[in-house]
């Protein structure tokens, strides 16, 4: 399939969702940097935000572009990571414009909107359906890393249940390839920041057990993250701590965007089904990873998102503890 989009298309942009994670860039950055190697004569771009600093490891991220020539055409517009058109961001108007679009994806809100769509949802992440998708005697060592920092961050380094044999399998061959796979996961998964980890300890311990202390939430203010110096890049992971606690089925995390528009972060267990809750809001993602954007006070915030959460979890009532 993917090679024959790219064998009818001279030129190809590449674009991820907004707020790049480990998989968006992973996925994005290893397919740019295959067509590259593979189909040298074509013309190649990827479109992203800004990235976290420790995924820039990755050489190719360089070449990474976070602003649109208007007025400028792509026979091919490659679609990672995207669970709808809009997520794309300011990419959005080459895709829009684009002579064909391909959609890659493992999100299961995802309603197939290119004109050639692969997605599947069970997959642990789409850079291992990237890396499906392309010849796997052609995948050079800068290809693997990348992969594997995405399939890495998209299964919390295996541990999640969208990680199956076949993931497992792929990163076994993606390791053949030469890669620091150790390394990567910890420089990209583990290591923080001193910041992180002040506003990860500010997190939990501001954090409230709600539904019976099967839920946890906690959030951050605008005013709060630009006192500790982070950015929207620098919370990835305290959603999934607050998770781990003992007896939790859902947690959420949230942040202010700007005033009063806060990112909502949902992490579930094997009860909730949180991308129900957060197509309820507009937004999408997995079954147990999820999130979207929503206007209002913090406290609106949680209180909506409980309230659909608590219509998963029988026999429970809305008590902070």
């Amino acid at each position: 399939m993917l090679n024959k989009l790219l064998a009818q298309a001279d030129s190809i942009a590449i674009g991820g969702h907004v707020r790049p994670d480990g998989d968006c860039v992973g996925s994005c950055m290893g397919l740019y940097q295959y067509i590259r190697e593979v189909w040298k004569e074509k013309a190649v771009d990827v479109y992203l935000e800004d990235i976290p600093d420790v995924h820039k490891f990755i050489e190719a991220t360089k070449d990474i572009r976070h602003e649109i020539v208007q007025g400028k055409t792509y026979d091919l517009f490659i679609c990672l990571d995207c669970g709808d058109a809009d997520r794309l961001g300011f990419s959005l108007p080459l895709f829009r414009s684009a002579r064909k679009t391909f959609c890659v994806d493992h999100h299961v809100s995802n309603r197939e909107f290119a004109d050639v769509n692969y997605i599947f949802p069970d997959a642990s992440s789409t850079s291992e359906l990237v890396y499906d998708l392309t010849d796997k005697d052609k995948i050079s060592t800068r290809t693997a890393e990348a992969l594997y920092l995405g399939i890495v961050h998209d299964t919390g380094v295996f541990q999640y249940s969208c990680a199956s044999p076949s993931t497992f399998e792929a990163a076994a061959e993606l390791l053949r390839k030469g890669i620091d796979g150790p390394k990567i996961i910890e420089d990209t998964f583990y290591e923080k920041t001193y910041a992180q980890n002040q506003v990860l300890g500010r997190a939990l311990l501001e954090s409230i057990l709600l539904l019976e202390g099967r839920c946890i939430a906690s959030y951050l203010t605008k005013k709060q993250m630009e006192f500790y110096g982070v950015t929207a890049k620098d919370l990835d992971g305290i959603v999934s701590q607050l998770r781990v606690t003992k007896g939790v089925e859902a947690a959420l995390f949230l942040y202010e965007l700007e005033p009063n528009v806060y990112k909502v972060s949902l992490r579930s267990g094997d009860m909730v089904d949180v991308s129900r809750v957060a197509q309820y809001f507009g937004g999408g993602g997995h079954k147990k990873a999820a999130g979207f954007s929503m206007t209002g006070t913090h406290r609106d915030v949680m209180s909506n998102v409980i309230k659909q959460i608590a219509l998963q979890l029988p026999d429970t009532e809305e008590k902070e503890s």
